[in-house]
């Protein structure tokens, strides 16, 4: 009989708010959970990596985009509880920077990649909170003040 491992959480990942003029990165997730919705790349810390590599890695492998990070946006917490039952908590450390080169070409984990009008963004079915994020990664990135 095998024994059931109980999940160590909550897990270290990595997102990242890359710009370009004034359009964010996005990804449409291609699988559970959160399949079909819009969110900003990322992924696991792999055992070793500091952060901003996974980041940086995360953003490679799921767009084949380059960019430059320029700060820390914020740092969520990610917790999935149906029925009052903890499934998955993920700590999320939120990048953000300015696109360098390369277009955007879903992989991975990704099945959409694009540039979103910063302003369109709302306009999308997004994972919880990506809007909020990247308005403060924007204002971030663009030296405004950040709404408490």
């Amino acid at each position: 009989m095998a024994t059931q491992q109980v999940p160590t959480w909550p897990r270290c990942g990595v997102s990242v708010a890359i710009f370009r003029n004034d359009a964010v990165l996005l990804i449409k997730r291609g699988k559970p959970p959160l399949k079909g919705l819009w969110s900003l790349p990322g992924g696991h810390v792999e055992p070793g990596e500091r952060a901003r590599e996974a980041a940086l890695r995360e953003l490679a492998e799921e767009t084949g985009v380059a960019a430059r990070i320029d700060g820390l946006a914020d740092v969520i917490d990610v917790l999935q509880a149906p029925d009052g039952v903890l499934v998955s908590h993920y700590v999320i450390a939120v990048f953000y920077g300015r696109w360098l080169g390369g277009e955007p070409i879903a992989a991975s984990d990704a099945a959409d990649a694009r540039f979103v009008r910063v302003q369109d963004v709302v306009n999308l079915s997004t994972t919880d909170g990506a809007p909020k994020v990247i308005t403060t990664a924007w204002r971030l990135a663009n030296a405004l003040p950040v709404a408490p």
